[in-house]
């Protein structure tokens, strides 16, 4: 420690304190986070390539903290500077290694990193533009988690290689990593489609954007479909890759979907609310919006403590609740409501874990709650004003004691 500090890496060090303070309730986070700005915008920082990742570092914890802007003016600092060092060409991990594989893996990790925050804070909060998809980079691809930790880098590959692997005939494998950057590359062409800021469906360009989805789940190795490895352990890469793919199907097909978004216009600490015009048919995108959302309610259920995971899984849970919340509210009759409830369940507490060591789950959970209290209280009126008399009474009395459990459940979480 002490020889890092002698080396000025004193800002880098701060960053990573204020992120692992979240881990402690003891811990004056608040303090550790200004301490780690003030070294990072010291005169006397030195403005290279740790000087990124502590940036880096910073942004995710402030992020985690609802600090979202601020979080966002120092990536975009940070990007700023990875590109003024060249951290996007290739050659930079090499020639900033001093001869060791290890720091090679390192600077190419930060600049993938850099980019994957960037994707998800574009596409999670919905204020800001994927600056880091179009800026031109030749970075290899980062090896798998175990390789980097055991110190044996093997030859990286391209992200030419990835794109080609289908038809050079090639046998290439590729990391964890590799398809975590691939899914965000999916979210990029989401959000750069133009498609979310149209009032009219252009089936084409959807297509089109779908299929990227689509491809990236069939060209999954099998080694690639399982979570958890031979030993027990989650494959925090592959998990990310999976969260992020769920989270673009929903933010690709929900403007579509006709389901009715006005009931959670109150969930907004992940991004604002965006009104969707409702509709009476069920239509391929609601069916792909609703599977998105189930799968991502299946990700919480892995056995592995959800802390372990990105602070974006909170919005990731948040995205999937809006929609689980929308067909609750409509009571769908194209899905199982036990089943909607228990998906519901299952985010509420997974948000209320996640609060342990992220703010901004705990904002999300009392948001959503609040929705849900919602929905149940017009239910109830409706009840007790007779709208449900096509219904017979005893299956209405089992939905409403039903519910009233859940609300019970939800204080209880409180």
């Amino acid at each position: 420690m002490e020889l890092r500090q002698k080396q000025g890496l004193e800002h880098l060090l701060a960053a990573m304190r204020y992120v692992g303070s979240a881990y402690v309730s003891s811990a004056n986070t608040v303090a550790l986070g200004l301490e780690a700005e003030r070294l990072v915008y010291g005169a006397d920082c030195p403005q290279d390539a740790y000087r990124v990742q502590a940036m880096l570092i910073l942004t995710i914890g402030l992020d985690g903290y609802t600090y979202q802007e601020k979080a966002l003016q120092i990536l975009m600092d940070a990007q700023d500077l990875a590109l003024k060092l060249r951290m996007n060409k290739r050659e930079f991990a090499f020639l900033n290694s001093n001869g060791s594989q290890i720091a090679e893996e390192s600077w190419r990790r930060t600049w993938w990193e850099l980019y994957i925050v960037d994707g998800m804070i574009a596409g999670v909060h919905q204020k800001s533009d994927f600056r880091m998809k179009d800026m031109p980079n030749d970075v290899d691809l980062p090896c798998e988690e175990k390789e980097y930790l055991s110190g044996f880098i093997p030859q990286p590959s391209s992200l030419s290689d990835f794109d080609d692997e289908s038809f050079d005939g090639k046998e290439l494998t590729f990391s964890s990593f590799a398809y975590r950057i691939a899914a965000l590359r999916n979210l990029g062409r989401v959000l750069s489609s133009g498609l979310l800021q149209s009032s009219t469906p252009d089936g084409d360009a959807i297509l089109r954007v779908d299929n990227h989805l689509v491809t990236w789940r069939l060209h999954l190795p099998e080694n690639k479909k399982k979570f958890i490895n031979n030993e027990g352990k989650l494959d925090e890469m592959l998990f990310q890759a999976h969260m992020i793919t769920e989270a673009t199907t929903i933010v690709l097909h929900r403007e579509f979907s006709e389901l009715d978004s006005s009931v959670a216009k109150g969930v907004t600490s992940c991004a604002p609310h965006k009104p969707i015009i409702p509709g009476e048919n069920y239509n391929i995108h609601a069916a792909k919006t609703v599977q998105a959302a189930q799968d991502i309610s299946k990700l919480i259920s892995i056995p592995v403590p959800l802390i372990k995971h990105t602070h974006f899984f909170t919005c990731v849970v948040t995205l999937g609740s809006i929609v689980h919340l929308s067909c609750w509210s409509t009571l769908m009759p194209y899905m199982q409501d036990d089943d909607l409830k228990q998906q519901l369940r299952l985010n509420t507490g997974a948000l209320k874990t996640l609060w342990q060591v992220w703010p901004s789950a705990g904002k999300a959970f009392g948001q959503v709650k609040g929705v849900a209290q919602e929905i149940f209280q017009s239910k109830k009126i409706a009840v007790e004003s007779g709208y449900w008399t096509n219904f017979a009474q005893e299956d209405v009395m089992r939905v409403m004691i039903d519910d009233q459990r859940i609300m019970d459940e939800l204080d209880l979480l409180h």
